[in-house]
């Protein structure tokens, strides 16, 4: 079997040779460590951070693993054009003052690629919207590579699943705004802007989905990337997701089905409990990266929340990867009881992070191969 085939059976609940060994992706500063111990080249720690590049192929090669689930293709589903990125200020200590692509005024500290501090935004009010963000947020056929796209049945990976990119209902949004812009904004004195912010970046994205489906472009899968949730649960209430969001969700769910697609897999770090509901009822099927080493996240809990029809990808502890054979066989003997409720993929429950031992990934990828399914 191919690890295609291998994945979407699995998902599907039926039978497979064997469990693919799946990851989600490393950390620039952990390839970095790597290249410093001399278990990679220099070379191919400053490029294979990369979803999906040829460089990250080859480290999966060397590290055993069969794919990155991260592996989706799309329109362009942001601003277009994007904000100009300057620097405003320089700061003391070496930290830069950064108007990023969206209009998010960041404090970062070169060389580092962690989430930078949030220092203000463009996107403040209604003539902000309308003037600056609005233009940015329409659909045009631009957004598309129709040449690609026409070509991709005949060019894309064969041996992987590769999915559908369907972007963002409302976490793009708050890139945009901040946190804390966000909460002004949801309670702004006028009640509709940020509704209008959302069903117009939403109206766009779907349009997107449907000129790519439009081309009769096949995929395994769609994915939304949402991260609004933190440590203690969403970062707005459930009510109000629901009501700026479930009609989204439903919509652009429903087109990819009517194309095939009946795997819909979501990326939202956090604690998302509060959130499942909007997402599963309007045809959100697979949770990623499920964070149990973090924010101690649970498939099971959601399996026997909503059933069968509820997927799972991630759930892996990668903290074990940091410490001894002994906590990844730890680790290995509980997945296996999650993999026994059908319909789940281990994977690690996010990016492979610094202090990650070169060897316990080789050893994992060995080993995860011989769980039953």
């Amino acid at each position: 079997m191919t690890n295609r085939e291998r994945a979407m059976n699995i998902l599907h609940d039926k039978a497979a040779d064997r469990m693919p060994a799946v990851h989600f992706g490393y950390w620039a500063e952990l390839l970095a460590e790597w290249a410093d111990q001399g278990k990679i080249s220099r070379e191919l720690a400053d490029a294979a951070w990369v979803d999906g590049s040829e460089a990250e192929r080859e480290l999966d090669r060397i590290l055993g693993w069969d794919f990155n689930w991260y592996r989706t293709v799309s329109g362009n589903l942001g601003l277009h054009p994007c904000f100009e990125t300057k620097v405003l200020e320089e700061l003391p200590g070496g930290m830069l003052r950064v108007q990023n692509s969206v209009g998010l005024i960041e404090r970062i500290r070169p060389g580092v690629s962690s989430i930078a501090a949030e220092d203000s935004y463009l996107l403040q009010d209604r003539e902000a919207f309308e003037t600056l963000y609005k233009p940015k947020m329409q659909f045009t056929p631009d957004r598309i590579d129709y040449d690609f796209f026409n070509r991709f049945n005949e060019t894309r990976p064969q041996d992987i699943p590769v999915g559908l990119h369907l972007g963002s209902v409302l976490g793009e949004i708050r890139n945009m705004t901040s946190v804390v812009g966000m909460s002004y904004l949801m309670y702004d004195e006028d009640e509709t802007l940020f509704a209008d912010m959302v069903d117009t970046y939403a109206d766009m994205q779907y349009e997107c989905a449907k000129a790519v489906l439009e081309t009769g472009a096949k995929f395994d899968f769609a994915h939304y990337w949402e991260d609004i949730c933190f440590k203690n649960g969403p970062l707005l209430s459930p009510e109000l997701f629901g009501a700026l969001c479930a009609k989204h969700y439903k919509k652009r769910n429903e087109l990819c089905r009517q194309y095939g697609i009946d795997l819909i897999s979501l990326d939202c770090d956090g604690v998302t409990e509060k959130l499942l509901p909007t997402w599963f009822e309007n045809g959100v099927n697979t949770m990623f990266p499920i964070e149990i080493g973090t924010w101690g996240d649970q498939f099971e809990a959601a399996r026997n929340r909503f059933g069968k029809e509820m997927r799972g990808v991630g759930g892996m502890d990668k903290t074990a990867l940091r410490e001894d054979k002994e906590a990844v066989d730890r680790e290995l003997h509980r997945l296996e009881g999650l993999v026994a409720l059908g319909g789940f993929l281990p994977c690690p429950d996010h990016r492979l992070m610094p202090g990650t031992k070169f060897e316990l990934v080789q050893y994992y990828t060995e080993e995860i191969k011989k769980i039953r399914i």
